[in-house]
């Protein structure tokens, strides 16, 4: 084997490796979506309730992700994932094992607060080892391996549950967290050095902090990925209403809203790989925005104009998720350069937003729009808008700065 094949084979695995640890994300939400009218009657609680355990989950994640960014600057990433993934295995088991709707509220929460440490470590670590254009390479690599846990696990979930209960999902999460564990424990290098490590104390965290927090540029960048990825995870939240209500499809079915979304986020990084060096990171945002204003167009028009039908209610989701996905590697890299130092941090702020926002599309616009198809689209053309707003205001500031 040559060293470029040894060199390749080595980012295929890490690439496999950090995609695994950022899919346990999509697996809790997704997997047990279908479950969700059993899980009511198990529980006695209604529909809307059990929805709200997406919301205990989320909300801590997002919060959870201020800080694990931090931990892994100081710390290092392999030991934050490490623990991160005990956690979330322990609170799996107390799942599985819930006897009442506040005691699954609470492991969600658990849940939710440990999940978020491997996504936001293996994007520091991905900038940690690759320079420039390669890091955007392996990062829309990820992109694409993870974007395979958000098809699969609906349809996952919807077969445990008609084979062995609702239950059975977070057994699978339990061993799927467990299974990750074992990996990392005996694959995963160390990316971070001790000696470009950050004091783990009061006043230089908070300065780190206040840093970030005071940085517009920052602030857009990051403004921009969540309202992107909120106005695709508006429909994500939504699958249940998209599938029993709007499309009047069954608990075995969520394949027809996941996997062409899912199609979209696995060939839109795709794209950014391919396009990584020969388009510049402007360039590429630009045709991202364009692909997903077509789309929510789209979308907007058909729902004002006909009823909710397949394929048509997936469709723009599909294109959508194709320029979101093309747009986020480069617009995240840009984020990570801001503040070489503090990668850690700033994958973790980031990553916070783009949680919190997600959550707010789940716990309060989904509730109340996902009624209706003319809703989502709205919800989504609104978010999208917002988002390219965002990345205008940075651009801006950039020429205003070079001009100086």
């Amino acid at each position: 084997m040559t060293a470029q094949q040894q060199a390749d084979r080595a980012t295929l695995i890490l690439a496999a490796m950090l995609a695994g640890l950022a899919t346990l994300g999509p697996f809790a939400i997704d997997t047990y979506m279908p479950s969700f009218p059993a899980m009511a009657r198990s529980l006695d609680a209604t529909t809307l309730e059990i929805q709200q355990t997406l919301t205990a989950y989320l909300i801590p994640f997002s919060f959870m992700m201020l800080f694990h960014g931090a931990l892994t600057d100081s710390f290092g990433r392999r030991p934050v994932i490490l623990a991160g993934l005990v956690v979330f295995t322990v609170a799996s088991v107390g799942c599985a094992l819930a006897q009442s709707l506040p005691q699954l509220l609470l492991f969600r929460a658990l849940q939710g607060m440990s999940a978020g440490t491997g996504m936001v470590a293996g994007r520091a670590m991905i900038r940690d080892v690759y320079p420039g254009h390669q890091a955007q390479r392996v990062m829309a690599m990820v992109t694409m391996i993870f974007g395979l846990a958000p098809a699969i696990a609906p349809i996952i979930g919807g077969w445990l549950e008609v084979w062995f209960g609702w239950r059975s999902i977070f057994v699978f999460l339990t061993l799927f967290a467990a299974l990750l564990y074992a990996g990392c424990y005996y694959r995963l290098a160390e990316s971070l050095p001790p000696s470009k490590r950050q004091p783990f104390a009061v006043r230089p965290l908070l300065i780190n902090y206040f840093k970030l927090f005071g940085s517009v540029r920052f602030g857009l960048l990051s403004s921009a990925i969540a309202l992107n990825f909120a106005a695709f995870f508006l429909y994500i939240a939504s699958a249940p209403s998209v599938i029993y209500n709007l499309l009047g499809l069954g608990e075995s079915q969520f394949a027809w809203l996941f996997v062409p979304g899912i199609s979209g986020v696995i060939f839109g990084a795709f794209l950014s790989g391919r396009v990584a060096g020969k388009l510049s990171p402007r360039r590429t945002v630009l045709y991202g925005y364009s692909i997903m204003l077509g789309a929510a167009s789209f979308n907007l028009a058909y729902n004002l104009l006909f009823p909710p039908a397949l394929p048509w209610t997936v469709l723009p989701v599909m294109v959508y998720a194709i320029g979101m996905s093309l747009t986020m590697p480069s617009v995240s890299l840009l984020l990570l350069d801001l503040f070489p130092d503090n990668r850690g941090l700033a994958a973790s702020l980031q990553g916070a937003q783009q949680s919190f926002f997600s959550g707010l599309a789940a716990g309060l616009l989904s509730p109340h729009i996902s009624g209706t198809g003319i809703g989502l689209a709205a919800g989504m053309a609104v978010l999208v808008a917002g988002g390219l707003a965002c990345w205008y205001g940075y651009v801006r500031m950039t020429k205003k700065d070079s001009r100086a």
